[in-house]
């Protein structure tokens, strides 16, 4: 495949869908679903995702910030990405 996926970072890779030959779309669905298969413990969160967590929550409790439903959350990240 031209272009691989990997996933030692986040976002290591980006990929061009509209460029993939069919075979190195389907290696690369293949490749996405064996990572989403291993078992839950294995994907491990960087210390950064608790902070963040924290940091929302407080400002949630403070009122500084809210939750939206998920249905506005996603009309919002199509918006952005047009």
């Amino acid at each position: 495949m031209a272009q691989t996926l990997r996933h030692s970072s986040p976002m290591a890779a980006v990929l061009d869908i509209g460029k993939l030959t069919r075979a190195e779309k389907l290696r690369a669905m293949e490749e996405l679903w064996e990572d989403l298969t291993r078992p839950e413990d294995e994907y491990k969160s960087p210390e950064w995702h608790g902070d963040v967590l924290r940091e929302r929550e407080e400002a949630v409790q403070a009122g500084t910030d809210e939750f939206v439903s998920w249905e506005d959350a996603k009309r919002v990240l199509r918006e952005r990405t047009k």
